[in-house]
């Protein structure tokens, strides 16, 4: 890549490239024939993400984004590339995201979001990931960064169809 990929701290003025991380990243990640997890699905769950409201919206929670959490973007030039969301909670840190548009995935921008997003982390705390169990990609990726299976299963997002994304979560200990 000839130019640099920065991480940012998200300003609402990314809501937009936000929204499209994430919609981009979803049709990539959770069609599966075997769960009913189908395209249409993903493309019902976003059909209004890109409304003037819902973007006002998003602008608004990332303008007011609570102290415990923090929202950082990864950008190539002026093209949101990534996403990360990092929230420390009272008894542990949590990583609610890191998505990377499917064409930017496998160059590191993912790991740069986490070494990031972990210098907020409160470091006497435990830091938890909720990710999809048929994901393998997903789960490999963060088992480099040092994230194991702690056995906790969860019902994540429920599609109109009735099919479910079950998570596990994965944990990396406290020092």
């Amino acid at each position: 890549m000839e130019q640099e990929i920065r991480i940012l701290d998200a300003v609402p003025e990314d809501a937009e490239g936000i929204t499209n991380v994430l919609y981009k990243s979803w049709l990539n990640t959770y069609p599966n024939t075997e769960l009913g997890i189908t395209v249409e699905d993903i493309e019902e769950s976003y059909k209004e993400a890109f409304t003037e409201e819902k973007i006002r919206n998003q602008q608004q929670r990332i303008a007011n984004i609570p102290k415990n959490q923090k929202r950082l973007v990864a950008k190539y030039g002026d093209l949101i590339v990534g996403v990360a969301t990092i929230v420390k909670n009272e008894d542990c840190n949590q990583l609610r995201t890191i998505y990377i548009l499917p064409e930017f995935q496998g160059k590191g921008i993912g790991k740069m979001l986490w070494n990031e997003a972990k210098k907020f982390c409160d470091p006497t705390k435990d830091t938890v990931v909720q990710v999809a169990t048929f994901t393998q990609d997903a789960i490999e990726f963060y088992k480099k960064l040092g994230f194991v299976d702690n056995g906790k299963r969860s019902v994540g997002e429920k599609m109109r169809n009735g099919a479910v994304i079950t998570e596990m979560e994965m944990e990396i200990k406290a020092i």
